[in-house]
């Protein structure tokens, strides 16, 4: 149990900062409702147990070869900017006040966020900082204790997630529908923000590869 709490913290601490992830629960759940934005956050969360098996299994070795990361910064860029611009562009569509139903199904948002956490980039950003976490796990003689840390992480995710959309469904009470746009297009110039740090990373990946 000390290592399942243990670990418990150490998710929550990775799904504290703010990403791209964050953003868009965030917004969606401001847009649509609690159910909308938790529906992206489980899209994510299918995501991140699907890589922490995959970097058990091996992944990271094989994503740390420089000719596949330098792609996926570049790909991640794009996409997360192309998120952004959507956001900005639709900031006043598919709005739905405290206690109006939202026309979005729970699926499409879930959707929604299964492709924002497989954003290549994103994807290379989470793939680091789970192979950090994992480092001294990956044993394969002894798999109950990988499951365990596994489980810790992911549920310290979903506590962040839970308590992150709870504040947000509060504050949906209090806002009207032009602040619920604005808020569409602060997240859409992170989103953007972003998109520009996956491409500085795919500019330093590009040189050190070509310095080596």
């Amino acid at each position: 149990m000390s290592l399942y709490f243990t670990y418990l913290i150490a998710g929550l601490a990775i799904a504290m900062p703010v990403g791209a992830m964050t953003v868009e629960m965030t917004k969606q759940g401001l847009k649509k409702g609690f159910m909308q934005g938790w529906a992206v956050g489980l899209g994510g969360m299918t995501v991140d147990f699907l890589l922490i098996i995959a970097l058990y299994m091996g992944l990271a070795s094989i994503l740390s070869i420089s000719y596949i990361q330098i792609p996926m910064w570049l790909i991640g860029a794009f996409f997360l900017a192309y998120l952004g611009y959507d956001s900005i562009k639709n900031s006043n569509q598919d709005i739905a006040l405290a206690g109006d139903k939202s026309n979005v199904s729970f699926f499409s948002s879930y959707l929604n966020g299964l492709f924002v956490a497989l954003s290549p980039g994103n994807l290379m950003f989470w793939i680091s900082v789970f192979g950090a976490v994992l480092s001294d796990s990956y044993d394969m003689t002894q798999p109950t204790k990988f499951l365990v840390v596994g489980a810790g992480i992911l549920s310290g995710i979903l506590l962040h997630d839970i308590g992150l959309l709870s504040i947000v469904a509060v504050t949906r009470k209090v806002m009207n529908q032009t602040m619920i746009k604005w808020v569409s297009v602060i997240a859409g110039c992170i989103l953007l923000c972003f998109a520009g740090y996956f491409l500085v990373e795919f500019v330093l990946a590009t040189k050190r590869l070509l310095v080596s």
